[in-house]
């Protein structure tokens, strides 16, 4: 049984603050040694729970975060980008479940470091009206390959916030948030320990979870941080615009309407 291991670092033990989640600072070096330990703790719980094969993507930034000498040794990791399916890059190779390790809340929310995508370009995210995280989007991207989201880690808002697309997922709370850049976290060794546990429970439960599917066609739209961003967004001929911040675009399915995210969030550097 394979499994595909997603791993983000805003919701890892021990992780608060900005600084922590770039790349280019000592802050970062700890934050990213915090994230490889919980995935090698899901890891070692799915394989303890009857996995035969462990993908682990690593899920953050220019997805080269992930310490591929401190990863658990059974692991094969997903690093750099781009990739055609960004955070779930894997999923498509015949997975039995994805867990999400270290994942975040949407934009406009009260979780610690909660965002959409990009929090330079994007104010929020909705699919056929609904306001949507990375979870929805990925989880629904997921569900076309087949693949239920078994496992979720992360800040208590996340959890809240994902259970209500993905009520029958494992889920373990690492840290309460706060606000934006403060939450209480549990120590990372118990933070670890709680995700090895975790991940065994989310083996038990794949067999009854059904995957997520947001019916097609999609209309995805995009509220821009600014309206030079929805200028630049604009641009492409398959782009609508809204309003003098908001844009809208159809899309076949979530796997496409993913792609076009994380290629508007490529795009928006030529503001920055």
């Amino acid at each position: 049984m394979k499994i595909l291991v997603s791993v983000d670092i805003e919701g890892v033990a021990g992780v608060a603050g900005p600084e922590e989640t770039r790349a280019g600072n000592p802050e970062h070096e700890r934050a990213r040694r915090l994230m490889t330990a919980e995935a090698s703790a899901a890891v070692a719980g799915a394989l303890a729970g009857g996995a035969t094969e462990v993908l682990v993507a690593d899920a953050h930034g220019d997805f080269r975060n992930l310490l591929p000498d401190a990863l658990h040794p059974a692991a094969r990791a997903v690093r750099g980008k781009p990739r055609a399916l960004g955070m779930m890059a894997g999923v498509d190779t015949g997975c039995a479940a994805a867990f999400l390790v270290g994942w975040h809340a949407k934009a406009r929310t009260h979780g610690n470091l909660a965002h959409t995508i990009n929090s330079f370009a994007f104010a929020r995210v909705l699919v056929n009206g609904d306001e949507v995280g990375e979870a929805a989007l990925y989880g629904g991207l997921a569900g076309e390959c087949g693949v239920p989201i078994a496992l979720l880690t992360g800040d208590d808002v996340f959890v809240a916030e994902t259970r209500a697309w993905l009520p029958d997922a494992a889920a373990v709370v690492v840290k309460d948030a706060l606000g934006h850049r403060s939450a209480a976290s549990l120590a990372p060794a118990a933070a670890c320990e709680a995700i090895a546990a975790g991940a065994r429970e989310a083996m038990r439960r794949i067999p009854a979870l059904a995957p997520l599917r947001f019916p097609a066609p999609l209309v995805v739209g995009v509220d821009a941080t600014g309206p030079a961003l929805a200028d630049l967004f604009a641009l492409l001929p398959f782009v609508r615009r809204v309003d003098a911040t908001a844009i809208e675009f159809d899309a076949g399915s979530m796997t496409d309407a993913v792609r076009v995210l994380n290629a508007l969030s490529a795009m928006s550097a030529a503001l920055r």
